[in-house]
């Protein structure tokens, strides 16, 4: 017979498992329904034969490094110049002022009816620019992309005719990567990505669940903001906010899986921590605001039950940290046998492994014929990646339930390919002191330490799981510590921001 002790932490490790199983039975539904859509794909109901206004707008913080790219990017649009209207949005604090104003009077002389909109006060951040350059707005239709997003000419024309439904409020194009080779780091990020891109927004799109604008390269019909409520900057995603809103008022999304849009990831880790904190943080804070509307509204159960599972889905990381705790019994005090194998083990990884590696793999393979088979080695370090944010993003899922405000961080952007280009402008992103570094460099030496043990007691089975959790941390703190021992020095600082242009969500 067990002890009590023993029963108490296998029963503990038997619920958070299972709330992690959740999550990955969640995947696997995600992925049928992906499967069983994956040929639907949208027509517009016809094609306007004279093409309507649209407004871009491209909101920019100290983005020296891209800002040329972004405008003539979009000036290079196939769309008619009397139909376009450009709008650069500047709350930069650096060079990126007389660089944009630059580019911006460069495509004024050929012609671009383009304006250059400059902010001393950031109040709201991207979404205060948004909503404060909306007045000035002509466009029936309103384009935005980050400053990282280099669209191809024929974006317009290939999204706009989708609104020749007059029930259709926002059509979403696909992220690329510009710089997926770049380094392991981008490689596992575009893997990551790919799984909410490919997979997540085509089967919530075909299935008329709710659906996410992801911040940018989007195309939303003016109405369809004004009539939600307009951007608004009480969380730390705006895109996501304004979606359930908008999805709420009555307004369809259209989300084009085929039309890739190129962007940047963040080449290095603390860019991608930082990046992951206010998605996070973001995502909760908007489950806080809207969820209790979602089941207040009279969508079909389903459409309920999906828009919680999407909400909730960041407090796997939760779920993940409790797991660091249960490590050690998990593995030292709760007895191994058949039974815990079998009942215990075996499903944990049936639902919480093999289903994120089968939705991955999908998501590969629905881009390239071989792409699944390449990605097979990159799997383990992908989960070990996933298991090292836990304590990052974590502690914004904890930040937004305690309703702890934070600034609004960009991610950095560098206008890099590989790494010539990085040497070239040495655009290395220094980030601020974080106690979760430290955090996440004890939790690596806890399991080497945990290794160790289970080699001495002849545990081998317990080896594959432990070094797993082992890399991730290993790789994630490194990522950190490494920078700022070689990396940091000569890099340029982060300009300072003006007391009156902070404003916390």
């Amino acid at each position: 017979m067990m002890e009590w002790d023993k029963i108490i932490w296998l029963s503990c490790y038997v619920l958070v498992f299972a709330g992690l199983s959740a999550f990955g039975a969640h995947r696997i539904k995600v992925l049928w329904h992906y499967w069983r859509h994956r040929l639907d794909v949208p027509k517009p109901l016809f094609e306007f034969k004279e093409l309507p206004r649209v407004t871009i707008q491209l909101p920019i913080f100290n983005e020296f490094h891209v800002v040329e790219r972004l405008v003539k990017s979009v000036c290079a649009l196939d769309y008619p110049k009397d139909r376009l209207q450009i709008q650069v949005l500047d709350d930069s604090t650096d060079d990126t002022v007389s660089e944009a104003s630059r580019v911006v009077d460069q495509m004024q002389a050929q012609g671009f009816d383009i304006e250059y909109r400059h902010r001393t006060n950031r109040e709201g951040f991207k979404a205060g620019a948004l909503d404060a350059a909306m007045p000035a707005a002509t466009g029936e239709f309103v384009c935005i992309f980050d400053a990282d997003f280099v669209p191809g000419t024929d974006y317009l024309r290939q999204l706009i005719h989708f609104f020749s439904d007059e029930k259709v409020g926002m059509v979403q194009a696909r992220w690329g990567h510009i710089n997926k080779n770049f380094s392991l780091l981008t490689k596992l990020q575009a893997l990551f990505l790919d799984g909410h891109l490919v997979l997540e927004q085509t089967a919530r799109s075909r299935r008329g669940e709710f659906l996410n604008f992801n911040g940018t390269a989007g195309i939303w019909r003016r109405e369809a903001i004004e009539s939600s409520g307009g951007w608004q900057h009480d969380t730390l995603t705006e895109d996501l906010d304004l979606s359930y809103r908008a999805q709420l008022n009555g307004w369809r999304f259209i989300y084009l899986k085929d039309v890739v849009v190129p962007a940047e990831l963040p080449p290095d880790m603390d860019g991608f921590k930082s990046q992951q904190h206010r998605w996070t943080k973001g995502s909760i804070q908007v489950c806080k605001k809207v969820l209790g509307n979602v089941w207040r509204s009279d969508v079909p159960l389903a459409l309920k039950v999906e828009a919680t599972a999407h909400l909730t889905s960041n407090f796997a990381y939760l779920l993940t940290l409790c797991t660091l705790v249960l490590m050690y019994p998990a593995n030292f005090i709760i007895e191994s046998s058949w039974q815990k194998a079998v009942f215990v083990d075996i499903p944990v990884f049936l639902f919480a492994s093999l289903s994120v590696i089968s939705f991955y793999l999908v998501a590969q393979g629905a881009q390239s014929r071989w792409g699944w088979l390449k990605a097979i080695p990159y799997l383990p370090l992908l989960l070990a990646l996933g298991i090292g944010m836990s304590i990052n993003n974590g502690k914004a899922v904890i930040e937004a339930l305690l309703n702890k405000q934070s600034d609004f961080v960009r991610t950095p952007k560098y206008g890099v390919e590989n790494r010539g280009d990085a040497r070239k402008q040495r655009a290395i992103y220094k980030a601020g002191k974080s106690l979760c570094l430290w955090i996440e460099t004890g939790i690596t030496i806890y399991f080497g330490f945990l290794i160790g043990l289970a080699i001495s007691r002849g545990q081998w089975g317990s080896l594959p799981f432990l070094m797993l959790f082992f890399s991730g941390f290993a790789y994630v703190s490194a990522g950190s510590l490494l920078k700022r021992f070689t990396m940091g020095a000569g890099a340029p600082p982060e300009p300072p921001v003006t007391p009156d242009g902070v404003v916390t969500v």
